[in-house]
């Protein structure tokens, strides 16, 4: 098999919700309508099945079934799939990777085991790497979020160190706030996608070409107008449309983040249902409210 073509993650990539039926099981049905709203919003990229997906809530079979669907809705359209691949146990992630690699995923990405959290950067490496090698032929992605992994090995570093050991490293998802070891990454030649919506243009300003977001979803429409004003120079224009989306992540968080941006997707009309215990749905007076704050924030205009 050659080598997929690795085509750097610049613009915006939605890290796509996943859709679920009242009682919690898989809707795959509406992986459709989410392509398509993505395509409709100038999103050419989705990152399937990671922490905007719940993966650490779903079964191996469901992860598998979730990116089969994906790459069935995706046929023939122009939208790209990178699909997260990291698990707690290793055997799962290479599983994943295999699968994904197979059927033609643009990319693959893994987070670090974080349970039994390797002790050492050369540990993770050797984790990444047998995760990368079951898709070799795909490019692998590193995916780092020390917030929810508690791993907080230098990025920079494993970018010195990593390619040696995985032939078929393309890059970070950098999902860090410290955007100072974000420069040193952005001179290693790698592709390094930023991952925190709320800090995007600070990243632009380090260099970032492209972002990975949930809010990408449900706000592409503001980041897009971010990007182009960062490109012309119009910074009085950049820094209003990034504190929009900081207003909006604020506003999301304080009912529960992955419970409200689900919520606004039905809103827009793409019912992606109500996330996976630990994560606790919104309550009938909640979504209520939410949709007015929305309104008073003026959401729905920014969107247009």
């Amino acid at each position: 098999m050659m080598m997929t073509t690795h085509i750097p993650l610049h613009g915006l990539v939605a890290a796509t919700h996943t859709p679920f039926h009242t009682d919690g099981s898989l809707h795959l049905e509406v992986v459709a309508a989410q392509a398509a709203h993505l395509v409709k919003n100038g999103v050419g990229t989705a990152f399937i099945g990671g922490s905007t997906g719940e993966s650490a809530s779903l079964a191996l079979e469901e992860r598998l079934a979730l990116a089969d669907r994906w790459f069935a809705v995706v046929a023939g359209q122009p939208l790209r799939l990178v699909v997260h691949v990291g698990a707690n146990c290793l055997a799962d992630a290479r599983a994943l990777a295999r699968h994904a690699g197979e059927r033609g995923a643009a990319a693959v990405s893994a987070l670090a085991p974080s349970y039994f959290k390797p002790r050492s950067l050369d540990v993770l490496i050797d984790c990444c790497a047998e995760i990368a090698a079951a898709a070799p032929q795909t490019p692998f992605y590193y995916y780092d979020i020390p917030a929810l992994t508690g791993i907080t090995f230098s990025s920079a570093e494993f970018l010195e160190k990593a390619p040696g050991r995985i032939p078929n490293l393309a890059g970070i998802k950098f999902t860090n706030a410290d955007l100072m070891t974000y420069q040193y990454c952005l001179r290693s030649g790698f592709d390094v996608p930023y991952g925190m919506d709320e800090h995007m243009l600070g990243a632009l300003a380090m260099g970032a070409r492209g972002a990975v977001g949930s809010g990408f979803n449900f706000a592409a429409p503001i980041y897009h107008r971010m990007m182009a004003a960062f490109a012309a120079g119009d910074m009085e224009t950049a820094r209003a449309e990034q504190f929009r989306g900081v207003e909006l992540i604020r506003l999301l968080a304080g009912y529960g983040y992955m419970a409200a941006a689900k919520a606004v997707m039905e809103m827009l009309g793409v019912a992606v249902g109500a996330p996976r215990l630990p994560q606790a749905p919104l309550r009938a007076a909640q979504r209520e409210s939410l949709q007015r704050d929305l309104e008073a924030l003026g959401f729905f205009s920014w969107i247009r």
